[in-house]
């Protein structure tokens, strides 16, 4: 197959690309920084340096990979939290959410391609008793930051799930730990480690339905059970390195 993994070497990214070329399958990773692009080339994928907010070169990048589909794995998260510069993280981060992904579906909807992947987060579902299931509502009443990140969130999901053409699946992520991101153990429910992250992008290449899928630890926050039936996904998977 050929993929076209828009974030190849983020924080999924890293771990999803060797997955993807050990099976065969063609990746041309991108990144917005050209010296990343040696370290996509070691992972076996063809590197190209574009900025998902140029729609103009994100369409003429996706054509030219000729894809069969596309995997949405951008985050723009310079900053951890509790530092100074996490609220203007979040701020860019939801951009990329809204405008990001809206030139990302309209460039694979020009290129034809049939299925997209594409990353959200578990922890944006409004308050509520028991295990948050993929039909339960987002918090829309929430304020502040976490206003402007549900309504990015929102805004992935359904650029992802609406394009016409396209069978868009949402993975919603718990909060990432493991090497490379902030969090050496769960920091808080939902939590995901990175490498069941990345498996679970894998699994949903050629598995599951169009929709929204959890993906987080059984931990009690939400429901995997959908996750686990139609992916196969299993929160316990490590990768060897």
């Amino acid at each position: 197959m050929r993929i076209f993994l828009a974030g190849a070497f983020g924080v999924i990214g890293r771990r999803l690309t060797p997955l993807l070329t050990r099976m065969g399958h063609q990746v041309t990773g991108t990144t917005r920084a050209p010296e990343k692009a040696g370290q996509i080339e070691a992972l076996s994928a063809r590197p190209v340096v574009v900025d998902v907010f140029d729609a103009d070169a994100l369409t003429a990048a996706v054509k030219a990979a000729r894809p069969d589909v596309v995997m949405h794995q951008l985050t723009d998260l310079p900053s951890a939290p509790g530092t100074a510069g996490y609220e203007a993280a979040l701020k860019g981060n939801a951009r990329l959410r809204i405008e990001g992904t809206r030139n990302l579906m309209a460039a694979a909807g020009d290129a034809g391609v049939r299925r997209v992947i594409a990353q959200s987060i578990a922890f944006v579902y409004a308050p509520g008793e028991g295990l948050r299931a993929e039909s339960d509502p987002l918090d829309t009443g929430a304020e502040g930051i976490r206003a402007l990140t549900v309504q990015g969130v929102i805004a992935l999901e359904e650029a992802v799930l609406r394009t016409p053409d396209i069978d868009g699946i949402v993975l919603r992520y718990g909060f990432l730990y493991g090497p490379g991101t902030w969090y050496d153990k769960p920091p808080r429910p939902p939590a995901l480690h990175a490498d069941s992250a990345a498996h679970a992008a894998l699994l949903a290449l050629t598995r599951g339905a169009p929709g929204i899928y959890n993906i987080a630890d059984d931990d009690g926050a939400v429901s995997i059970d959908k996750a686990r039936a139609a992916l196969g996904f299993d929160p316990a998977v490590r990768l060897g390195h």
